[in-house]
């Protein structure tokens, strides 16, 4: 009898065990990844590492350089990728599938700093493992554009099946839509100047209700009555949060920048920014306004641009003709298939984006990455910083290559040699 009861009691344990942690992830032994090529894609410094070794440790990159110059500790997993190489993971700063709801709007106020897209996150969901298979690691869930102001953003992965282990920051941002969609899609709105006065007195209440926060902190005010609405303002004002602003026409690309950047002096980036947008690249680069542009990467001739230009515009390679250094891609997924990120920088360097010093892949990964406030996590292979590498056959905006395996935070989420290839 004791002896049966020893064996169930064993079943017991082994069944209620947790699984053993796979080499590279939290906890889990150390793995090393042998490659022909690592795209490092940091801004600055090292670009490219031939026949690299890069070792994996608690989810984190411990070490990356030429196999001569790194040893694989003892223990360490080895996984050789033959002539395979590797890179960041791509992060797309404009995203509307993450969630189970679409296109989050609310219709009824025209600024709405306090509604949150964080409570439609759906983990797992089909759109995002193809995504995940297109060697899309990170996203921005964000509200629609139905209005000037449709409310808070958020920074996940899609690897996962938990919301907790997903989340990288929430808010993620504070979504501006400025023209275009808010007047097509509520024709009642009663035109640009409003708009821009509603926004803008928006803007001001919620940066007055920061600094009252601020001054509470500092020991110099009472403490402020707590408002849902403009809680993300203090995020903002911390710099732990972004404007991601919805904003193309050249004149409404300008205001932009005035409002957000210039007067309220707030974190901001340019969502888009077509439609002769590009014009106002150098005061954007001069205010510290990053451009993360799409789903449209050309302009033909109209009536926002001259037909004596005389060709098909980029609008990457517009931005940076003006001089603008910090270009990055987005989907406005579905409006283009999350999956097809990698595609929004190749059209951009097909139209003309120069791509000498790796700007396309940095406009995937370091670029996004900086802008919404995440380079020390992710962005690039550096040491310390999160996992999230892709393993590929070759330049990751070649269209012809292909993702043969993701890993995030050191556990390997998409496998062509063990799941079907789903992109």
């Amino acid at each position: 009898m004791r002896v049966l009861t020893s064996v169930l009691l064993g079943l017991v344990a082994l069944a209620t065990s947790a699984p053993a942690q796979e080499a590279g992830e939290v906890g889990g032994p150390g793995l090393a990844l042998l490659t022909r090529k690592a795209l490092v894609a940091s801004l600055e410094g090292d670009t490219v590492v031939d026949n690299a070794l890069l070792l994996v440790k608690d989810g984190r990159i411990e070490a990356i350089g030429d196999r001569k110059d790194v040893q694989v500790p003892e223990g360490y997993e080895v996984l050789d990728l033959g002539n395979r190489w590797v890179a960041p993971g791509l992060v797309d700063l404009h995203n509307h599938v993450a969630g189970g709801l679409g296109d989050l709007n609310d219709m009824v106020y025209m600024t709405n700093p306090g509604l949150r897209a964080a409570p439609t996150i759906t983990p797992g969901n089909g759109a995002m493992k193809v995504a995940i298979a297109g060697g899309v690691t990170s996203v921005l869930l964000i509200p629609g554009s139905g209005t000037n102001m449709g409310g808070q953003g958020i920074l996940v992965r899609g690897g996962f099946d938990t919301f907790e282990e997903n989340l990288i920051r929430n808010p993620g941002s504070l979504k501006l839509a400025q023209a275009g969609n808010p007047e097509r899609r509520a024709p009642w709105y009663p035109g640009r100047s409003f708009m821009n006065y509603n926004t803008r007195n928006t803007f001001q209440r919620g940066v007055t209700y920061a600094k009252k926060w601020e001054a509470y902190e500092a020991g110099v005010g009472p403490k402020p009555e707590k408002d849902i609405q403009f809680e993300v303002f203090r995020h903002l004002r911390k710099g732990e949060a972004q404007v991601s602003t919805h904003t193309q026409i050249y004149q409404v690309v300008n205001k932009t920048i005035e409002m957000v950047a210039e007067e309220m002096e707030l974190p901001v980036y340019i969502d888009h920014g077509t439609f002769d947008g590009y014009r106002a690249a150098a005061r954007a680069a001069k205010s510290g306004v990053h451009a993360i542009l799409g789903p449209r990467q050309i302009q033909a001739p109209s009536s926002f641009r001259p037909i004596t230009e005389g060709r098909v515009q980029g609008i990457a390679a517009g931005y940076q003709e003006r001089g603008h250094p910090m270009i990055g891609f987005n989907t406005d997924a579905p409006v283009v298939p999350q999956e097809e990120l990698s595609v929004q920088a190749a059209m951009g360097v097909r139209y003309g984006f120069q791509n000498d010093q790796m700007q396309a892949v940095r406009g995937l990964t370091s670029v996004p990455a900086i802008t919404a406030g995440l380079y020390e996590a992710i962005g690039s292979l550096e040491v310390g910083k999160d996992a999230d590498i892709l393993v590929i056959t070759g330049d990751p905006v070649d269209p012809r290559t292909s993702i043969e395996m993701v890993f995030q935070r050191g556990v390997r989420v998409y496998d062509t040699g063990k799941n079907t290839r789903r992109w």
